[in-house]
Formats: C-alpha cells, structure tokens, sequence
C-alpha cells in the first residue's frame, strides 16, 4: 500500500483538547482534526467550504509516530475584545479598538503549548478520497496557505520532507522514512558530501537521514519513548490501547467535533 509520509517540528505547538471554561489544553500529538486542517490549508481549502472539508476528513486515514513529546508550556494569557452590538460587525483589530472603545472587555485564558515536539505522520487514502496522495504531497511543497501546529502562533520550522513510500503498513512506513536531520551542521554536511559528492543525490546519503547528533541532544528531554497512535487497520502494528478522541471534525465553519477511536503502541517491541 502506498502511504505519504511527512515530518511536524516546531519550537511552539499546540494540539487543541476539549476546552474547558477559560483552559485551552493540548494533546502530546496532532490529532485528526489539526492534521486534515493542515491539509486543507496546504490546498487552499477554506474553513466555509464545508463540502470539501467534509469530503477531505472522510477520505483520508493517519497514523501518527511520536519522537518526542516535546516540554510543556503554559500561557497565561490576556486579550482586550469589545461584545457584539446587535448585527454590527468589527471587520478589524483597530475597529476593535476604537469603534468599540467603550464595550472593551478583558477576556483571560490559560493556554497549553509543547516546545521542540517531533513528529512523523503517515497518510493512506480510501476509495473515496477527493485528492491523490501525490497531489497532497505537492500541495505541502508549496502550500496555498500558510501551515502551522495547531496555533497561528505556532508556524512549521523545518521543511515537511513529503514522501512516498509503498509499505506493509503504517509501522513500517513510520520506520522506514527517512525523514532527515532537523539541524544539519557543516561538519556533517562535509562528511556526507563526502560519501556522496553529487549534490542532487546527497538526501540519499545515510547520514542525512535521521536525526543529527545536536537534534538529539534537543530531544533527549525526558526519555520520552516513541510511541505510535493510528485509525483502523495499521498492517502491521498490535494495539496496546484503545483510545477516544473529541477530533473528527463535523463542522469548520461552527467548530463542530465528534468523537472517534484510535489504537495506541508504545515502541515496536513484544507485546
């Protein structure tokens, strides 16, 4: 089965849990909804076009391989925001400001990030699905609008590395991606070019295709095992754990969710 496979870094994430109140918690993983909106966002789909939202959460399955779940962070955050007034609408942050000068209300929230979290994820389509792997992959080399891990305030910092691979399953896709090193160092460039002195074929060399010796001193923060989180069938991979979700989106528009299942490994090892 074919499978695209792409890489989530970033020095802030924020994977959106249930809200509760004025707490805005996040997940140690992206979690369905967070990764078909990526999608959306790489194709120019918008959060009105309710159809193709729908049609792209349907077609699609994800698994999910967790290198490191980053560190915690937590905002205590404030923000000045005027009520609504009948049917008028503030178009923008000044009209905020001044046109609802005196409807200000100070607005409080404590909101949950992961610093220096690594992912990988898999992608496989079903028959349904309105857009080939290929052409997603595409999409996140040059996406229509603007990716970030959960939060605006939380933009990609390294490039997806989008690829295709054919595999017996998610396991092994995960496994087997070479999805490279976050920094490359000129010392490690020069060893690499080395061995391969083509620079078109140097992403093939073996040193460039997992984690440079300085990523891993980043993610070596709490001896967090790596862990595998997918939807349906994986292939290969035997559950330890069923878990429930409140991320399979209904509604972009109304910010509308459901929940769902998914199966949880940790490591590859016996069971």
């Amino acid at each position: 089965m074919e499978y695209l496979l792409f890489r989530l870094y970033g020095p802030l994430a924020s994977w959106g849990e249930v809200a509760v109140g004025e707490s805005r918690h996040t997940a140690v993983y992206p979690g369905k909804s967070a990764l078909v909106g990526l999608l959306a966002a790489a194709l120019g789909i918008s959060r009105d076009e309710e159809e193709r939202q729908i049609a792209l959460a349907a077609g699609y399955r994800f698994a999910v391989k967790v290198i490191s779940a980053g560190h915690p962070l937590r905002d205590y955050h404030t923000a000045q925001a005027p009520d609504s007034v009948g049917k008028f609408v503030y178009r923008t942050r000044r009209d905020e400001l001044v046109v609802g000068k005196e409807r200000l209300g100070t607005i409080l929230s404590s909101r949950e990030y992961r610093c220096d979290a690594l992912s990988l994820v898999a992608v496989v389509a079903v028959p349904s699905a309105p857009y080939t792997l290929a052409e997603i992959q595409t999409a996140l080399l040059k996406p229509r609008f603007h990716l970030y891990l959960g939060r605006k305030s939380c933009p990609v910092a390294v490039p997806l590395n989008p690829l295709l691979r054919e595999a017996g399953g998610f396991g092994e896709a995960l496994d087997d991606y070479p999805f490279g090193p976050l920094f490359i160092s000129r010392f490690l460039f020069n060893k690499a070019q080395k061995k391969i002195p083509d620079n078109a074929k140097l992403a093939e060399s073996q040193l460039l295709s997992g984690l440079s010796n300085e990523d891993e001193r980043v993610f070596a923060y709490g001896d967090y095992p790596v862990r595998y989180y997918w939807e349906g069938d994986s292939g290969d991979l035997a559950s330890q754990q069923t878990l429930t979700r409140h991320d399979q989106p209904l509604s972009r528009a109304r910010w509308q969710f459901s929940q769902r299942t998914e199966q949880l490994r940790i490591g590859r090892g016996e069971s």
